[in-house]
C-alpha cells in the first residue's frame, strides 16, 4: 500500500534536499533598514504638562498639556483628543483632535478633525475643518511661492492701456 509520507522521503542514506532559500532582494528586505525608513514618532502622554519651548525634528503626538511655543517645522504635529495646548505652533502639518488656543502656522496643512477645537489664527496653504469641529479666528491660505500682488501692479491691470489713453486724448 502506498503512503504519501514514504513517497516524499528520500531513500535511506541520502540527506533530504533543502528547498533553495531566496536571496534578499535588496536593502529594503532587511528588517533594520525598513525600520530606518519609518519616521520616528514621539508621544507625550496625557499626564504630562510642559511649559516653555518645545522643539524637535520628529513627528509628535501630544495627549497632555503644553503652554508656550511648539516648533516642529519639518514634521507632523498631532494634538490628540486629550491634548490641551496654549501655544504658538509651527509645523509642517498639524492634525488637531483636542484643544488649541493660539496661532497655528503650517507649511503644508492644518486639519481640524471632528471634536477638535482651535481658538486662534491659522496660516497654511491647505486647511481642513471637519463637521463638528470648533474654530474661531482667521485663516490665511496664501501659498509661500505666490507673493501678494503689489497694489501698483493691481492698479495698472485695471488702468486703460497707453493705446486707448492716447486715443481718448486725441478725441478730447
Amino acid at each position: 500500500m502506498w503512503k504519501r509520507d514514504e513517497a516524499v522521503r528520500p531513500p535511506s542514506g541520502q540527506p533530504a534536499a533543502q528547498p533553495p532559500q531566496p536571496a534578499p532582494a535588496g536593502p529594503a528586505s532587511r528588517p533594520e533598514s525598513s525600520q530606518r525608513l519609518e519616521r520616528d514618532i514621539v508621544n507625550i502622554g496625557k499626564s504630562v504638562v510642559i511649559k516653555g519651548e518645545l522643539n524637535g525634528s520628529e513627528d509628535l503626538t501630544i495627549e497632555g498639556q503644553v503652554e508656550g511655543t511648539i516648533q516642529l517645522r519639518d514634521n507632523v504635529l498631532t494634538i490628540g483628543p486629550n491634548g490641551k495646548i496654549k501655544a504658538q505652533i509651527f509645523a509642517k502639518s498639524v492634525i488637531i483632535l483636542g484643544e488649541v488656543t493660539g496661532n497655528v502656522t503650517a507649511s503644508e496643512k492644518v486639519d481640524i478633525r471632528d471634536n477638535g477645537s482651535v481658538d486662534g489664527d491659522i496660516i497654511s496653504p491647505r486647511v481642513a475643518i471637519a463637521e463638528g469641529a470648533h474654530f474661531r479666528g482667521s485663516v490665511d491660505m496664501q501659498r509661500k511661492g505666490a507673493p501678494a500682488q503689489p497694489k501698483a501692479a493691481a492698479a495698472a491691470a485695471h488702468a486703460p492701456s497707453p493705446a486707448t489713453a492716447g486715443a481718448a486724448a486725441a478725441r478730447g
